[in-house]
């Protein structure tokens, strides 16, 4: 487990607009290995893109019509050709027996996807898409 970054104010932590957002369709990104990317719900008219590092622990399909948590005040930037606007939140940790150097990497050098566990973050119960998070 990595150590905990120092404290922050409230007032920066407010700057975060978390929503809640609906996947209605995934694939894995055409120039990207370990990224897929997602359309999203929202809760606006047009909805969203993002890309999202997850295609090494997710099946592009598995995610449709799941419900998951965004990063939705980011601004928008281009992720090999895609436009991403916004973050999928997810968790991680390394999986039982697993050692990763503190910069993600294997003994090998490469950085060890196999070697974690990530979970992209849901909901227990549905909620409209662009719920607020707090």
């Amino acid at each position: 487990m990595s150590e905990p970054l120092p404290p922050i104010a409230f007032d920066l932590f407010a700057k975060l607009d978390l929503r809640v957002a609906t996947v209605l369709a995934a694939e894995p990104h055409p120039n990207a290995d370990k990224l897929i990317k997602l359309k999203l719900d929202d809760g606006t008219p047009a909805g969203r893109q993002v890309c999202a590092g997850i295609k090494a622990w997710y099946d592009p399909a598995s995610l449709v019509g799941k419900q998951v948590i965004i990063v939705a005040n980011l601004e928008p930037r281009m992720l090999r050709g895609e436009v991403s606007a916004g973050m999928v939140l997810a968790a991680s940790d390394l999986k039982d027996g697993a050692v990763v150097g503190a910069d993600g990497k294997g003994a090998d050098g490469k950085f060890a996807d196999d070697a974690r566990n990530v979970i992209v973050l849901g909901l227990d119960k549905p909620v409209k898409a662009g719920s607020k998070v707090s």
